[in-house]
């Protein structure tokens, strides 16, 4: 038996029974936010203070490491290792007391930030440090880092708001074993000097451990010495944290600069006025942010290339806006903004800076590594230009944001690591970079730890004296070196155990061309950089990303779960059998293509496309699941049903043939299959007469619209017909091939979109508009056409292709028809909400009068996903997240322009979905 199997046998026979040995779940852990790749033996996933003390106990017994994790979005690899992963996440995820009069809250490692905010929230208090992965970060994490983010200013780092920890060290004894506070204390004594003058020199020195917190002028707080530790010490399993007030008024100043620099010489000034938050951002990803998802998505700016988001909070709001008044008159050109819904769209740009990073001004992937070096406040312009020069030097660039008014700089850099010498390179710059900072007198880290990045570099920052500390430090706590080993003390080298430069090329013979990546697949993939977004509850801002995590709660079916099954399969290794390895499949198997992530994942990962490429690459000329050829070619189906739509209902409804014909088709027996239209939209378009003159549009026919809800198809005649517009058709039928592209029978969607986009092609470039109505087929046009097709040929049939409500909104002088008051509730398409976006509709409907609910995430359909045998269970609890209790609480009418969407409405509850077109052409006059 290996050591692997010999400790999985102990840990479950001493009663920590979720361990997973399996090469999926240590594929999908081997990697966090950072750029290293480390695959562990095992992951468990602890209930229990008991288990943590029994883990740690086995792993010294069978010279085992032991890493603790707990959202996985530690940036400089300090939640991998090589031996066993305790992921905290899982389990130890609870709130377990909050005492509103004492301002604390007692919490398990693994409940996420924003958990803890909920919990803290009816009694008007909130936990102090938010970084901008406060919707998927854990506690433990947090205290394992010594997590600060944006508003540090005012609420302090996350070692300033614990109270008090329960945790297990190395050897097993826990945290307030008198042995070790004795030889902690000693240590301490014997060491005045070099603790006074090397640590604890300002807010974000971060690297090392923070000695200064056992000096006796502070308490001798060995609590908050673990804070930052990284898991190198203690293994944390409660935490006694403390909470703030929220302050009544908040108020944001945008200050404008004529570079980033600039920005950064002003940051000192502006404490004085006390902010809670001093943010410094770059043009450079405001850009991003404008082209990645359109200039509606950045407010007006001050004019300038670099500006200072600065907060003042209180409680009393003419104080509050006196002192904003006052930071905006220090700046070149200054923003006052107080309505908290433009604010937040503000914000939200510096909250996805880690990912909307992730490429670089060149367009190259950009990766972490140095990502958040830290430097005195009073220094932060002269070492923003001495660093400017730096990547200058190097041949590198990046997108520079960051903690201004804490001297912290985030930077994801572009270091050619896909390219023979990119180690050397990466070893160079970060050799350079952390002499630069040191001179200044600065940290290699300010908020996120050292790890595997970093720890190397520390005999740059410290003398030998406090690196003997560090060592000596780690010989109390964990005298067998079993905590998180190759961090802080005896690192592993910094270019060890990198994930890129382990990849090999996947270039030829890929069905999509991955334009974005420079055609290849590998670059594709690794563009998921782990901040784990994905894992966070983003429907509560129409976000959709992702339906199935969010059902499950299993890292392997998050976006960022399977972007990592992906890294491992082209590194060949863990993953071992290409496209047709088990651990891909099982990863994927519950991705609904929603496409959620093309749009809500900060760096543009398409998980639809990917899962496309596997099942092609896979099923390439071999025998396909059942579904394949059911619900993969349902146009082909459909068009013949069309001959006979009476008889085909009827056998269907047959108790004696519908069983036997949905096993058949790969169909989950729950699911009511629609029923086949008696006459076509087609056909009622050609025997119906058109009025003479408007502007002309051609109208995609879909599938869906075609022959099963053509009432779809003439509520939109009507709608453009009242607009000035005169619909036409094409002569030929037409498909986008929507349903061969969810399935991987790429072969054959080409071709069929191949057609379609020639026969297309034409009025496109008359500059006729291509109105869809069916929005997945709208977003094949819109979209995977030019990944799948020749870009010159698809690009003019995408660049004219339109929504209803697009082309309504860019119509001279249309009006939409009265829907004052109306109480709508609106499920946005998957596929509507990530390529084409829904603020049109939402707009337009606005402007009608109504009163739109918005629901976030999936209907659970998901085109062919919902209706397969294996997903029934899955595809209800997505529904269960936001559309199921909307319909149960409202009686408004539901807006569901997806086909999918209205299926599942309909099958799941006695309500009905009506489209856009439908919603407005029985409001005409």
């Amino acid at each position: 038996m290996d050591r692997a199997a010999a400790l999985a046998t102990d840990l479950r026979r001493r009663g920590v029974t979720d361990v997973l040995a399996d090469s999926t779940s240590r594929s999908i852990h081997s990697s966090d936010a950072s750029l290293y790749r480390v695959p562990p033996l095992l992951v468990a996933r602890p209930r229990s203070a008991e288990d943590v003390a029994t883990a740690i106990e086995l792993c010294t017994r069978h010279e085992v490491p032991l890493t603790a994790r707990g959202g996985g979005t530690s940036v400089a690899g300090n939640a991998v290792g090589p031996g066993l992963l305790l992921d905290f996440s899982r389990h130890m995820n609870r709130v377990l007391h909050v005492d509103a009069e004492a301002r604390t809250a007692v919490v398990q490692p693994g409940v996420v930030q924003a958990e803890l905010q909920r919990a803290a929230a009816p009694y008007g208090l909130r936990f102090g440090p938010d970084p901008s992965t406060h919707t998927r970060c854990t506690i433990g994490g947090m205290i394992g880092n010594n997590a600060c983010g944006s508003r540090t200013l005012g609420y302090g780092r996350t070692s300033d708001n614990v109270a008090g920890l329960k945790a297990v060290a190395g050897d097993g004894a826990a945290l307030d074993d008198a042995g070790k506070r004795a030889a902690l204390r000693d240590l301490a004594m014997a060491n005045l000097a070099t603790i006074r003058t090397e640590f604890g020199r300002f807010g974000r020195q971060m690297s090392g451990y923070a000695l200064e917190h056992l000096l006796p002028e502070n308490g001798f707080d060995v609590a908050r010495l673990l804070v930052g530790s990284e898991g190198t010490l203690a293994v944390v399993t409660e935490a006694t944290v403390t909470l703030v007030t929220d302050p009544a008024y908040r108020a944001l100043v945008v200050l404008g600069y004529g570079d980033i620099a600039a920005a950064g010489d002003a940051a000192p000034a502006v404490l004085e006025h006390r902010p809670t938050a001093c943010e410094g951002i770059d043009a450079r990803i405001v850009d991003v942010v404008r082209r990645r998802r359109g200039v509606d998505a950045v407010p007006p700016l001050p004019h300038g290339a670099g500006w200072l988001f600065v907060e003042v909070a209180g409680d009393d709001e003419a104080e509050v806006l006196e002192r904003a008044g006052r930071v905006a008159a220090g700046g070149q050109d200054a923003l006052l903004v107080t309505d908290p819904a433009r604010a937040a769209a503000l914000w939200r740009i510096r909250e996805d800076g880690a990912g909307l990073s992730g490429r670089s001004p060149a367009g190259l992937p950009a990766h972490a590594g140095w990502e958040d070096a830290a430097v005195p406040p009073a220094m932060l312009g002269r070492y923003l230009r001495d660093f400017e020069s730096l990547l200058a030097e190097h041949g590198l660039t990046g997108l520079p944001y960051g903690h201004f008014g804490d001297g912290c700089l985030h930077i994801r850099i572009d270091v050619p690591l896909d390219r023979p010498g990119g180690r050397t390179v990466f070893r160079d710059f970060l050799v350079a970079a952390a002499t630069l900072v040191a001179g200044y007198g600065g940290s290699l880290s300010g908020e996120h730890g050292d790890g595997r990045a970093r720890s190397e570099l520390l005999p740059l920052m410290y003398s030998e004296a406090a690196l003997g500390l560090f060592a000596g430090i780690k010989a109390i706590f964990d005298p067998g070196d079993v905590l998180n080993p190759g961090v802080l003390v005896r690192p592993r080298p910094l270019d060890a155990d990198l994930r890129v430069p382990a990849a090999h090329p996947v270039r030829g013979g890929l069905a999509m061309a991955y334009r974005s990546d420079g055609g290849d697949f590998v670059q594709a993939v690794h563009r998921c950089t782990g901040v784990g977004k994905c894992r966070a509850d983003n429907t509560a801002t129409g976000g959709v990303m992702c339906p199935s995590y969010l059902a499950t709660k299993e890292e392997k079916d998050s976006t960022r779960g399977r972007a990592r099954a992906l890294q491992e399969m082209v590194n060949g290794s863990l993953v071992a059998e290409g496209w047709r390895s088990p651990e891909v499949h099982e990863a994927l198997d519950l991705c609904l293509s929603c496409k959620g992530c093309a749009s809500d994942c900060p760096t543009g990962i398409d998980m639809a496309a990917y899962k496309s490429e596997v099942l092609y690459q896979s099923y390439r000329g071999r025998r396909r699941p059942a579904a394949h050829y059911s619900l993969g070619r349902l146009p082909v189906w459909a068009r013949l049903a069309g001959r006979m739509p009476r008889a085909v209902n009827a056998a269907l409804r047959t108790p004696g043939l519908r069983r036997p014909a949905l096993a058949l088709a790969g169909v989950d027996p729950r699911r009511t299959l629609p029923a086949f239209a008696r006459q076509t939209f087609r056909s009622w378009f050609a025997r119906t007469r058109r009025p003479a003159g408007g502007e002309p549009v051609l109208l995609f026919v879909d599938t869906f619209t075609d022959h099963f809800a053509p009432e779809v198809g003439r509520a939109t005649v009507a709608v453009l017909e009242a607009a000035g517009y005169r619909p036409r058709i094409s002569e030929r039928r037409q498909c986008c091939a929507l349903t061969w592209i969810s399935t991987g029978q790429l072969d054959a969607a080409r071709s069929i979109l191949g057609r379609t986009v020639a026969e297309l092609r034409e009025a496109a470039e008359q500059g006729v508009p291509i109105v869809g109505m069916e929005p997945s087929c709208t977003a094949v046009l819109r979209s995977d056409a030019v990944e799948l097709l020749d870009e010159a040929a698809a690009e003019p049939v995408a660049r004219m292709t339109r929504t209803l409500a697009e082309l309504l909104s860019q119509t001279p002088g249309w009006r939409p028809p009265a829907l004052d008051g109306l109480p709508v509730v609106a499920q946005p398409h998957c596929h509507h909400h990530a390529v084409m976006g829904w603020d049109q509709d939402a707009r337009l409907l606005r402007a009608a009068g109504a009163e739109v609910r918005r629901l976030g995430g999936c209907c659970g359909l998901a085109g062919n996903f919902g209706m397969e045998k294996g997903h029934y269970e899955v595809s209800v609890a997505v529904a269960g997240h936001q559309l199921l209790p909307a319909l149960q609480e409202s009686e408004s009418i539901v807006l569901a322009d997806g086909f999918s969407c209205r299926t599942q409405i309909a099958d799941l509850s006695p309500r009905r979905g009506i489209h856009l077109a439908q919603l407005l052409a029985g409001r005409l006059p």
